[in-house]
């Protein structure tokens, strides 16, 4: 693939209408398993994270299936011709950079400006993250709010509209789909825990350390969700 040829659209969705060609050109039919992210990272000229996404878009689109354990099929031949969409959504290592950016100021300045209303409405939601034990639908509403409270409490408009903006794309099929291959008991408690921490770091009024609290937790996210697929617990 040559990198070189303009193209508006975002690299994930370049890739996974590449595989899309492959698919409809015979290479691999429906029930065939696909080649390793390796394998397909290689092929295209990419990174892996650029596959793992694309082919997330198209487990989205039932076009695959990823089978934790066991790999990717092709479970729906796709459409031929169909229009790509112009600007699809970042997907889901962009938006997690971008919130790394965004929010690890918002903490040291949430640090600095945060009043007690505004640590009380973080101490509730994370007290509400610990009655739950995996990544159920109350436990991100309770994730976002405590997120969102730590925007606010910068005292930057902007910056609450870019992680308001961020969050929208974080609970989008992209990542939510992405999330679903990487959840579980012991990587919710461990979110848990990282949110413990950064609400002390800003409750103790302590900047640099809500600021590098934040970027551990993003980080941590990058990285489980760059690793192998693994089996649910």
């Amino acid at each position: 693939m040559s990198t070189a040829v303009a193209d508006a659209r975002r690299l994930y969705r370049q890739i996974a209408d590449q595989i899309v060609r492959l698919i409809l050109g015979g290479d691999f039919p429906v029930g065939a398993r696909l080649p390793s992210e390796r394998d397909l990272a290689e092929r295209l000229e990419v990174s892996r994270p650029t596959v793992r996404e694309a082919l997330i878009a198209l487990e989205v689109e039932g076009v695959v299936e990823v089978r934790v354990g066991a790999g990717v099929y092709v479970t729906a031949r796709p459409t031929p011709g169909r229009t790509p969409d112009p600007r699809p959504a970042p997907g889901p290592f962009d938006v997690i950079r971008a919130r790394w950016l965004v929010e690890s100021e918002c903490a040291a300045l949430a640090a600095e400006h945060a009043n007690d209303v505004q640590l009380d409405r973080m101490k509730t939601a994370v007290m509400e993250m610990r009655e739950y034990t995996d990544h159920t639908p109350q436990g991100i509403a309770a994730d976002q709010r405590f997120h969102q409270c730590i925007a606010e409490a910068s005292g930057n408009a902007a910056l609450l509209l870019l992680v308001q903006q961020l969050w929208e794309q974080r609970t989008g099929p992209l990542y939510t789909r992405l999330e679903s291959h990487f959840v579980g008991r012991s990587i919710w408690r461990q979110a848990v825990q990282e949110h413990e921490a950064l609400l002390d770091a800003i409750a103790s009024r302590e900047p640099a350390a809500a600021r590098s609290a934040m970027q551990l937790h993003m980080k941590n996210a990058e990285l489980r969700f760059a690793s192998g697929w693994k089996v649910h617990e």
